[in-house]
């Protein structure tokens, strides 16, 4: 999480992830959910909020997205997923338009099931919603050893380099690398120059955006929070042409290829109904190449050989990533995780309109 957008401690309250994720459930599973999906939907989110991802944890899209979508049907509560082409190295899903944080576990388990198998995985979503974090579903592939991709397609609030109106969407993309004795390499990236997540949350703590990240609604690069979110117009990564925005344009339409035109869901410019999305999933085994345990040996002296590099002069150590994330989580699972009293306000509003308890105490 970048520094000046962390909640300050007065302004949160540390809930710990046990009571967070069982309240979190049994919003889901009041809103339709079945009782296994609403824990993997809860669960998705609080290991979003424990690796310090805060902008796509239980914060923000439960109230912006998840819980209206549900209420007013954009979000199809019980999905019936299906594959619906399939080989043994390969699948297409669709989701029926269910709530991604549910259908994203789905396909990442499938396309982990083809690489064990198989030596590699890759699976495509069509008709699916929001899933959270990229690198939740990547993650799961470190648990057997593999090498985990996601991604995942959006609505467009991303301008190309030189435009003025958007064409894409922030089109995230994760890789999730084992290592030994080294917490593991985890590249989890917006291919915009910041996800709209984290405007919502400068806008909530009322900070000003740095230069670079948005557009007003005529295209002028803006550090205002709250022009930035009503024009919903973000920059590719880099900003500038100057700054290699068109590397972070044309990372974005790698995305929007794989993930929307490949699974037939339409890029980022043609996902209907409001909300939907396409995903991309992939898994293969390191055995495939060489000894698995050689391999994480050799990650581990990468990873080392990165985090010694000596610091420039102001800063205090070199990371890279995935570490920030893995020191975070270790850190909130001991002390909690701090959560802003205006989502805990919220909590108790949405409680008491659907009849369920208000169990966080805070």
């Amino acid at each position: 999480m970048v520094e000046f957008l962390k909640a300050r401690d007065e302004e949160s309250i540390r809930i710990y992830a046990e009571p967070l994720q069982a309240f979190v459930a049994s919003l889901f599973r009041k809103l339709g959910l079945s009782q296994e999906d609403s824990q993997t939907a809860a669960s998705v989110l609080v290991r979003a909020d424990l690796r310090g991802i805060d902008s796509h944890g239980t914060q923000h899209y439960i109230e912006s997205i998840y819980v209206p979508g549900l209420m007013d049907g954009r979000i199809n509560a019980r999905p019936h997923i299906q594959v619906v082409r399939e080989t043994p190295v390969s699948a297409l899903v669709n989701g029926d338009g269910g709530l991604g944080l549910v259908v994203g576990p789905y396909a990442m388990r499938l396309a982990i099931q083809k690489a064990l198998a198989s030596g590699v995985g890759m699976v495509a979503v069509q008709n699916s919603r929001h899933y959270g974090a990229a690198q939740i579903h990547a993650l799961m592939a470190l648990e057997h050893d593999l090498i985990g991709i996601s991604m995942t397609n959006a609505s467009p609030i991303v301008v190309p380099t030189f435009g003025r109106e958007p064409r894409l969407g922030t089109n995230p993309l994760c890789v999730a690398v084992p290592a030994g004795k080294e917490p593991p390499f985890v590249l989890d990236m917006a291919t915009s120059t910041v996800a709209m997540g984290k405007v919502v949350i400068a806008q909530a703590l009322g900070r000003s955006l740095p230069l670079g990240w948005a557009t007003d609604e005529n295209g002028i690069p803006t550090t205002d929070a709250n022009k930035a979110r009503a024009a919903r117009r973000l920059l590719p990564l880099g900003g500038t042409r100057e700054q290699g925005s068109h590397k972070g344009y044309g990372l974005g339409a790698v995305v929007d290829i794989l993930t929307g035109i490949l699974s037939a869901t339409g890029s980022s410019m043609e996902l209907q109904p409001q909300g939907c999305a396409g995903h991309f999933f992939a898994a293969w085994r390191i055995d495939l190449f060489r000894p698995v345990e050689e391999f994480k040996a050799h990650m581990d002296t990468f990873l080392r050989t990165l985090r010694e590099t000596p610091p420039a002069p102001g800063h205090d150590r070199v990371l890279y990533a995935g570490l920030p994330e893995w020191e975070t989580e270790q850190e909130r699972r001991a002390k909690g995780i701090p959560i802003p009293r205006k989502t805990l306000a919220y909590f108790r509003q949405v409680s008491a309109e659907l009849g369920i308890p208000y169990t966080l105490g805070a």
